[in-house]
């Protein structure tokens, strides 16, 4: 089996140089599997598609500092640049001094720009290989000032404030660092009408859990689920940096809660995924909806006003509401029917 995607078609070249390869935040290519000893990503996509090919398969939270998981070791770069500069830190932190880090991708998503953020941290480079546009490099694990706060758990975290709420934010979840404006407009569309009694809700796509927390704040009980065991992890420091108490659950779409129902289903779904438009996930969330929403429950989304998502909401549910339209977001409203 030959590699689908340009950057596996790059290492597919260096192939011999790989006896034990460990991929770390790759993208899902069936040869790169068949290839590597095991992955670390922040998607769950990811690892379950190692995982059903009996591969290690691990977030790089579930790992302790200098807990080993491989020598041979090539870091995908990722469309998010913080985010790239947060793994190469942290398997600095993980890896031995010295150990060979290989990194690939492709020349749109921004590889050229890596030998200038290997040198701002101390990291010596050599270009190896380029094909495919894409670009392939070699560096070394170093030892990081850590004293200085240099360290990938130190400089990764962002803290801000907004609608009452501390969130914390992680490079590679949406919306890093700033409050999404479609998101703003969701909460107040439905400030006036969340009912005083408490709710069973699901945040779906929680990100940084933003939604979770005003729900939350409000006396909700909130379960959250995310793709991105980056967005996981930030949602359950969000809650708890303001005293929240609720469920945050990797998943993909409805995956995690097989048989479950709840009140209220809120939601701002992603349509990208790298650099690619994908409108898989919002499709199957709504036509999914009704079968996790309990009779009268209700689905509450926002999307950018371009999207096609009336169609999906009227196949699913044969009515619904905009509730709220600025002219770049609109905030949509279904209802399961009663009978």
């Amino acid at each position: 089996m030959s590699a689908q995607s340009p950057a596996c078609q790059l290492l597919e070249r260096q192939k011999d140089n790989y006896a034990a390869l460990w991929a770390i935040g790759p993208p899902i290519d069936s040869w790169l599997i068949d290839q590597s000893s095991g992955v670390v990503s922040g998607d769950f996509d990811v690892l379950r598609e190692w995982q059903a090919k009996g591969k290690q398969a691990r977030t790089p939270f579930d790992l302790a500092a200098g807990e080993p998981f491989g020598k041979e070791v090539v870091l995908f770069w990722p469309k998010a640049h913080q985010l790239g500069i947060w793994w190469l830190k942290w398997l600095c932190e993980q890896l031995p001094e010295g150990t060979s880090i290989d990194i690939v991708g492709e020349h749109q998503g921004g590889i050229k720009r890596v030998p200038k953020m290997l040198e701002e941290l101390g990291m010596p480079w050599d270009k190896r290989d380029n094909a495919r546009r894409c670009s392939l490099f070699a560096t070394q694990a170093v030892a990081l000032d850590l004293a200085n706060g240099n360290g990938a758990s130190d400089s990764a975290w962002q803290q801000f404030e907004t609608a009452g709420l501390t969130l914390i934010s992680h490079p590679g979840v949406f919306g890093h660092g700033k409050v999404d404006e479609g998101t703003l407009l969701l909460l107040e569309s439905i400030e006036n009408s969340l009912p005083k009694k408490p709710l069973k809700v699901l945040d779906m796509g929680c990100g940084d859990g933003i939604i979770s927390a005003w729900l939350a704040q409000r006396g909700h009980h909130v379960t959250a689920v995310d793709v991105s065991a980056f967005a996981v992890e930030a949602c359950k420091r969000t809650l708890a940096a303001n005293g929240l108490e609720g469920r945050v659950l990797c998943s993909d779409v409805f995956s995690a809660l097989e048989g479950e129902q709840f009140d209220w289903i809120v939601s701002n779904p992603p349509f990208h995924k790298e650099r690619d438009i994908s409108y898989g996930p919002s499709q199957r969330l709504i036509s999914a909806a009704p079968e996790h929403l309990n009779a009268g429950g209700r689905l509450i989304l926002v999307a950018n006003g371009f999207l096609p998502y009336p169609d999906h909401l009227q196949r699913a549910f044969q009515d619904f509401q905009t509730l709220a339209d600025n002219r770049r977001f609109k905030v949509y409203g279904a209802i399961k029917s009663q009978r």
